[in-house]
């Protein structure tokens, strides 16, 4: 049975057998010993998108009491969830991340803390999920960008909307025009300012 452990676009966790393309954590929300989530779904404002394979480390999934493993399709459902890229096995990336923040925000030497700061305000409103109005329509948005509408997520590629499923993308079917902003301001700001995100292959295939 898939352990609860992957992360939609609006930030919820369900238990699914797809793992997808990263992993990450919010902290410590997990019991060891029954391997389930617990009430909470944060313990720390840290929300980071890490690399599934690194250095060869090995670690047994909700198998500890130490950060919690949770899964993403891809980098744009995560930033979409609110996480940013980890300074520790993704540096490169980090750092690309910060300077395009630092670009599209307006600001200067910005921390991690700072970033993961505004982040939390963003994502989230009274515990759940925070959700936007479009700055500009969506065929504007910056590629990486993710919009809801109903109870569907799309993925903002090339001016195109591509409707998000567990397994990937697929083209959506009618227009989204009244859909509301999945990705923190700051984070679709940061995309505007040139940072490009790892997208599933369905997305490039759609």
């Amino acid at each position: 049975m898939p352990l609860q452990n992957r992360v939609i676009p609006t930030g919820d966790i369900i238990a699914t057998p797809h793992r997808g393309l990263f992993t990450g954590n919010r902290g410590i929300i997990h019991d060891p010993a029954t391997k389930t989530l617990l009430k909470k779904r944060w313990s720390s404002p840290a929300w980071i998108t890490c690399l599934c394979e690194f250095r060869g480390w090995r670690r047994p999934v909700m198998g500890r009491r130490s950060w919690t493993e949770l899964f993403f399709l891809d980098e744009a459902t995560a930033f979409a969830a609110g996480h940013r890229p980890c300074f520790f096995c993704r540096r490169d990336d980090a750092n690309r991340f910060r300077a395009a923040w630092e670009e599209g925000n307006g600001v200067t030497d910005v921390r991690a803390r700072e970033m993961d700061a505004v982040l939390h305000r963003e994502r989230l409103e009274r515990g759940s999920k925070r959700l936007h109005p479009l700055p500009v329509p969506v065929e504007k948005l910056p590629d990486g960008a993710m919009v809801v509408r109903g109870d569907y997520s799309f993925l903002i590629v090339q001016g195109r909307a591509l409707q998000w499923s567990m397994e990937g993308y697929r083209k959506a079917d009618g227009a989204i025009e009244d859909a509301l902003l999945l990705t923190p301001p700051s984070t679709l700001r940061a995309l505007g300012a040139g940072y490009r995100p790892v997208l599933h292959q369905s997305a490039v295939e759609a």
